[in-house]
């Protein structure tokens, strides 16, 4: 009598029926959402790719602009774009790292540092334009660093800042915590903690907020604009060191805007061109660090 009981406990039945279409009416919908993100980006980028295919080639990238940009290619732009990223990601991102180190390990619960934190949260919703008019203001005009790439850096800099903060933050808060109190046990320093435990494991969380920002800095307009981008900068094909600290430069994302409303009569491929150039930049970087992240997260002990 208890065998049978028991088979007729786990007998499929009208309840178990129901949540298993309720699981099944779930798994689709989630599907579904998954798949209308997924199905307009993709159609979006070859949407692109087909408009840019007749200019889209390794020329293009390496040549000048000629004709008053109506044709040749989008070097100058290109290498400024790659100066300003990496100069202001230079500085943004160890001064992130090691503010998110003393508000993490370091800062004491008190009202001076939660407010450090609210400004942080406040800072990373400010839109671009306003840390434009700051970097002018600041940089340009304060500093007397003129429109130059190194104005321009800063204030991109300034812009990815607060979002490189929260999320070393995050970061450095998700290692467990038994990990420093057995470096503390043997004598260690919470530096030497810091240094050898925390920031090793931490890593993989760290270059997420580094991978978000590439993106932002590379695509951003206003802040360059206000600050150090100029509508057309003479250099020679292939140079890779073209620009001083002190020069104003071409940027990819000024460039598309100004080849697709101000120069007249530009051949219709060029801004496709250039806009896959800059997202084709952008994912690749991406890609590449994601990459670094797989491989350092698969280190991990734990």
């Amino acid at each position: 009598m208890n065998q049978t009981n028991s088979i007729t406990h786990f007998t499929r039945n009208s309840f178990t029926s129901r949540k298993e279409w309720y699981e099944r009416v779930a798994k689709w919908l989630f599907q579904g959402m998954a798949f209308a993100l997924v199905v307009p980006l993709l159609l979006i980028i070859g949407y692109l790719i087909y408009k840019a295919s007749p200019s889209l080639n390794w020329s293009f990238i390496v040549d000048v602009p000629v004709k008053g940009m109506r044709e040749g290619g989008i070097w100058p732009a290109f290498i400024g774009t790659l100066y300003l990223v990496v100069i202001s990601l230079a500085i943004s991102t160890p001064v992130g790292v090691l503010a998110a180190i003393y508000l993490n390990e370091y800062a004491k619960d008190n009202w001076f540092n939660r407010l450090i934190n609210m400004a942080v949260i406040n800072l990373a919703g400010v839109p671009s334009i306003v840390h434009a008019l700051f970097g002018l203001g600041a940089f340009v005009y304060a500093a007397r660093f003129g429109y130059s790439i190194i104005s321009a850096s800063l204030t991109l800099a300034i812009m990815t800042l607060p979002v490189i903060i929260a999320s070393t933050r995050e970061a450095l808060a998700s290692v467990p915590m038994n990990f420093r109190e057995a470096c503390w046990n043997v004598g260690a320093t919470r530096w030497q903690t810091i240094r050898a435990v925390v920031l090793p494991n931490s890593i993989s969380g760290i270059l997420t907020g580094v991978i978000l920002q590439v993106s932002r800095a590379a695509g951003e307009t206003a802040p360059v604009m206000f600050t150090g981008a100029v509508f057309y900068k003479a250099i020679q094909k292939g140079d890779l060191l073209p620009y001083q600290l002190t020069d104003q430069c071409m940027a990819l994302s000024m460039h598309l805007y100004t080849v697709a409303t101000q120069v007249p009569g530009v051949k219709e491929s060029i801004p496709f061109a250039t806009a896959v150039v800059l997202l084709g930049s952008v994912l690749l970087v991406n890609a590449s660090a994601i990459a670094l992240r797989v491989y350092l997260r698969n280190r991990k002990k734990w």
